[in-house]
């Protein structure tokens, strides 16, 4: 029987002093047709744009800067970034745009490598803080449930029992519990109610824990909102929770700008009025005690800061109507012009934080006093005392910043900065973003990385990467682009309707929704619908309904992972969605034979953001269409229609309605940058796809 080759071995010593050709040996070797995977993988098969890859991450490992590297479907990205970030013997921080990608990699992806490579190491899986419990919250609720806290009636018991059994603290352990329950932020450990060292439950905080793991790993797990989160509360000692590393690979790359920028900026809610002014109310006890004068100012005082931000939010919704009335879901641009009508509310909301602040300070004195007086004549708990204090002195502060971010956003006047409103339900939100990351991007992740591999199937647009170094700040960078794997001209079609109305005109939506009737005929259903916005999905979803009998679901009506459960699960289906199944979302097989997309997905110009960022690319006499606009919707669509063929046994048809693709300039843009399918023009060719 002839030898089956070893990983060259790369030890904790040895790794400082490999060579580069060294380290790219090793990787190949892992990936060969008799090397360690194939051996642990029996369906493996060595592919040569994942070898490929994985090289020239290894080289970067070695070398130090950046890789840009775009891996098409079917590549096997992650393993061709794990498998030399492992056998580098360094600490890598992985960062992914999705939970599902964060989980996979260290539930499947990790063990697979650990037995296979036999090398030791060790991984964490870090979610951002709100995900886990925090324990002094949940001793600060006083007994079982309070009268009439339906929530806490129901959840309050189950979350206590879990509590004394779980070891990570992660709600995701609750799989009962509704994915968009209010009662959670009551408990969960966010970075603004962190006491940090001074918690008197910091040696079982969860958070704590898990910190503690990465610090110990090697391949430490996060996603891009932890990775931004932590890198912008930085300057706070109790904020951050990813252990040092100068070793990054950032999947889903192509997500990286948008979560920047809502990270890398400020945020006023009601809620955060509301989450302040309710934790105020149930410390009354430790902030008072017996005190029954005492309790009504503070009572006067917290019913005063209600009535205030009631008025002020107020204020600002009739002040930012953007038509008469606010959707669900909208974002209105603020302007020094629209903030004007708010000045009054907003000085007695402000002057409401300054008394809660005052009070506060005032009655941490008094307690520093009563305590002096109690150690003098031999009584009372010092520890216990302290921690009181402690626990009104994060009360204070949390007034003091909601004040100073409210007065910041009041200001509106950092030329860097875009200032909306966003209405989403009852919640509205004040906020100041960047309007170009790449200067932040570079300076919190890149510069402060010997390494930093950024990968996704979509990062270059039109045979480039200079859409994605200038949106991230990326100046010098290694550059690999690898084609997908899977053989689109036998497994998919590309069909694009010959005749349809403008997208922007009213018979749009009528237009598109028979087209979707005759096309979901052809493939039994089986299909995704993707739309650019609600309104879009209601209107086609209506006229379908009344014509089809395949079973419809759409987004709003189920949480998301149960709507992509239920699809999986019910035959012939077609689901209706908008902007979060367009990417993170993987069906595999027949049960998804056609994905439908209504619009090219161009950014709103209304989008604060979008504006703001088009502004800016104009002032600087840059094409903003061309070279912003287009870009980002290109890669966008990308994403869109790479929800089809995730395997090599996959067919299916790939639809976009939007006649613009055909009749516009810059249709070809997109054109080429879609899988090589055959393109058609009739629904017969449709159905004969599917018959053959």
């Amino acid at each position: 029987m002839p030898e089956v080759p070893a990983v060259p071995r790369i030890g904790p010593q040895g790794a400082a002093h490999a060579s580069v050709a060294d380290r790219v040996e090793a990787v190949r070797t892992t990936f060969g047709l008799r090397g360690p995977l194939a051996r642990a993988l029996p369906d493996f098969e060595p592919r040569a744009g994942q070898v490929e890859m994985a090289s020239a991450v290894a080289k970067v490992f070695e070398r130090g800067g950046v890789l840009l590297a775009e891996a098409g479907t079917g590549t096997g990205k992650t393993l061709a970034y794990l498998v030399p970030a492992i056998l580098s013997r360094e600490r890598v921080l992985v960062s992914t745009g999705t939970k599902n990608l964060q989980e996979q990699i260290f539930f499947k992806d990790v063990p697979l490598l650990r037995g296979a490579l036999g090398v030791p190491f060790t991984a964490t899986c870090m979610k951002g803080r709100a995900n886990y419990l925090c324990l002094h919250k949940l001793d600060q609720l006083a007994g079982d449930a309070r009268t009439g806290m339906v929530a806490e009636n129901v959840f309050l018991p189950i979350i206590r029992r879990w509590s004394t059994e779980t070891e990570t603290g992660d709600r995701a352990e609750l799989t009962d519990l509704p994915e968009d329950l209010p009662f959670w932020s009551d408990v969960a450990a966010t970075a603004e109610t962190c006491l940090g060292t001074e918690c008197p439950r910091y040696d079982e905080c969860f958070v704590t824990k898990m910190r503690q793991r990465a610090a110990a790993s090697d391949v430490v797990i996060v996603n891009h909102h932890l990775l931004c989160a932590d890198a912008a509360v930085r300057q706070n000692a109790y904020g951050e929770v990813i252990p040092a590393c100068s070793r990054a690979i950032v999947d889903e790359a192509h997500q990286l700008e948008d979560v920047a920028t809502q990270y890398f900026g400020y945020s006023v809610s009601n809620y955060r009025f509301e989450e302040l002014a309710r934790d105020i109310e149930r410390s009354l006890f430790i902030i008072v005690g017996n005190d029954r004068k005492a309790k009504e100012d503070v009572a006067k005082t917290v019913e005063r800061l209600r009535d205030y931000a009631r008025a002020f939010f107020s204020d600002v919704a009739f002040a930012h109507r953007a038509t008469g009335s606010i959707r669900s879901e909208e974002r209105v641009r603020a302007t020094t012009e629209s903030l004007v009508e708010t000045q009054e509310s907003a000085a007695d909301l402000t002057s409401a934080l300054d008394l809660v602040e005052a009070t506060l300070t005032l009655l941490i004195g008094v307690r520093l006093k009563q305590d002096a007086a109690a150690a003098a004549a031999g009584g009372g708990d010092d520890d216990a005392e302290a921690q009181r204090r402690e626990d009104v002195a994060a009360l204070a502060r949390r007034a003091r910043e909601l004040r100073d971010e409210l007065r910041i956003f009041l200001r509106a006047d950092d030329a860097e900065y875009v200032y909306f409103v966003e209405f989403r339900g009852r919640g509205i939100f004040l906020r100041a973003a960047p309007i170009d990351v790449s200067r932040i991007v570079r300076e919190v992740l890149l510069d402060k990385m010997h390494t930093t591999v950024l990968t996704s199937a979509t990062l270059s647009v039109d045979g480039t990467f200079e859409y994605i170094r200038s949106r991230l700040g990326i100046r010098e960078a290694d550059e690999i682009r690898l084609p997908s794997e899977f053989d689109f001209e036998r497994q998919a079609i590309l069909y694009l309707p010959p005749r349809m109305p403008d997208p922007r005109s009213d018979a749009f939506a009528t237009a598109a929704g028979r087209e979707v009737i005759e096309i979901l005929k052809r493939t039994q259903g089986r299909a995704f619908v993707l739309f650019t916005s609600y309104a879009s999905m209601r209107a086609v979803q209506a006229i379908a309904e009344m014509a089809l009998d395949y079973p419809i679901l759409a987004q709003g009506t189920l949480p998301r992972s149960q709507l992509l459960e239920q699809f999986r699960a019910t035959p012939h289906a077609v689901l209706f969605a908008t902007s979060s199944f367009w990417q993170g979302v993987d069906v595999v097989g027949e049960a998804l034979s056609c994905v439908i997309v209504d619009k090219l997905p161009f950014a709103s110009p209304a989008d604060p953001i979008t504006a703001a960022r088009i502004e800016s690319i104009r002032a600087r006499g840059g094409d903003a269409f061309g070279d912003y606009q287009v870009p980002l919707a290109v890669l966008a669509l990308q994403q869109g229609l790479g929800r089809l063929i995730r395997h090599r046994r996959d067919r299916g048809v790939l639809v976009v309605l939007d006649p613009r693709i055909r009749t516009k300039g810059y249709g070809r843009r997109f054109v080429a940058s879609l899988p090589p399918a055959p393109v058609v023009h009739d629904l017969a060719r449709v159905a004969a796809f599917f018959s053959s």
